[in-house]
């Protein structure tokens, strides 16, 4: 069995010292499989939350995390995969990201330029990918929809602020920080909103003239989708697609049960009298069960950012050695865009 380089996830806690290269067996493909020589991988908040021991899917102790690499296909297990081979793709992984090799469903992979950068193109597997997943299949944003984006400058909320003006849709985003609204007004965001300085209900309803929201995409969970509910208007939809704020939070059960709390009840009723929508999204469930959908998804942005249409950021690239640094840097909100990892 031939030997690669990985960045293994061996304890949880501190990113510095979460994580060993180590040698490790390259991954053997089968079914409808490939296998990919890794440019690049990128880093998403679910491998924070899964570094932090708060991720429920995440393998067991000692494992590789990543959801997206950026690669050559070296190999392919199917007849079906065979135009894939020698080519240059941006894939979602099921795990396993983080290595010289990586393997994944064809069915998860698109072709990409030379144009694109390692770093954008990872951009495009998980958060483009759920971005377009929320916005254009989940449900549907059109022109003149007032839109919340929790997280605005971060990767997922990236994207989905250039997939809502594409439709013509007017932005509030989110952000902990003054210092990233020149970010988020140069992506498209109408109204940007430091949460820790204001109220962001109430600066919704301030800077849009009273009018409420006909969606809120959230990636923080807990009390925010409560205020996020009361915002929606009649025929409104919440998209949930993360809970981050229960990420750094000590206290095991107890605070993801507080957590759990803090979304409150909301009955089938209250949805009907408001005609009101909520849309719960995991990636991974659509990767394991609706591949074609991945597929979709998947093509469509590579698609719309070949074109000019999308332009995903570069948060940082950062090589192998310095993958807790990375780590560190994503945790600490303070980045925007997609963070990368190279082998180089």
């Amino acid at each position: 069995m031939s030997k690669m380089k990985a960045a293994v996830l061996v304890k949880t806690g501190s990113a510095e010292k979460a994580f060993e290269i180590r040698e490790v067996q390259q991954p053997t493909i089968e079914g409808l499989e490939v296998l990919i020589k890794v440019e690049a991988f990128g880093l998403n908040f679910a491998d924070v939350m899964a570094r932090n021991g708060l991720y429920q899917d995440a393998p067991p102790l000692p494992s590789i995390l990543g959801y997206d690499v950026v690669g050559e296909v070296v190999e392919v297990a199917t007849d079906e995969a065979k135009h894939l081979i020698g080519k240059r793709v941006v894939a979602m992984t099921r795990f396993g990201g983080y290595a010289e090799y990586a393997k994944t469903d064809y069915r998860a992979c698109a072709v990409i330029s030379d144009n694109i950068s390692a770093t954008k193109a990872a951009a495009l597997a998980t958060q483009y990918c759920t971005a377009y997943y929320a916005a254009y299949e989940c449900i549907n944003v059109f022109e003149g929809d007032y839109v919340l984006i929790h997280a605005a400058a971060g990767g997922v909320g990236t994207a989905l602020t250039q997939l809502c003006k594409h439709k013509g849709c007017t932005v509030f985003g989110t952000t902990g920080s003054d210092a990233k609204f020149d970010y988020l007004k140069a992506n498209g965001v109408d109204y940007p909103i430091n949460y820790r300085k204001h109220d962001y209900e109430r600066e919704v309803k301030k800077q849009g003239g009273g009018r409420l929201l006909d969606v809120a995409f959230n990636s923080v969970g807990g009390t925010t989708f409560k205020k996020d509910f009361k915002l929606l208007e009649k025929g409104g939809k919440s998209v949930i697609y993360g809970a981050a704020e229960r990420s750094g939070k000590k206290g095991g059960a107890i605070a993801t049960l507080g957590l759990a709390w803090n979304f409150g009840l909301l009955s089938p009723i209250q949805l009907l009298v408001n005609s009101k929508g909520v849309i719960g999204i995991n990636m991974l469930r659509i990767a394991d069960f609706k591949p074609l959908t991945i597929k979709r998804c998947l093509e469509e942005v590579v698609r719309m950012t070949e074109e000019g249409i999308l332009n995903p950021s570069e948060g940082g690239t950062y090589s192998f050695e310095k993958i807790g640094e990375a780590h560190a840097y994503l945790e600490s909100r303070k980045s925007t865009g997609k963070i990368a990892v190279t082998w180089n």
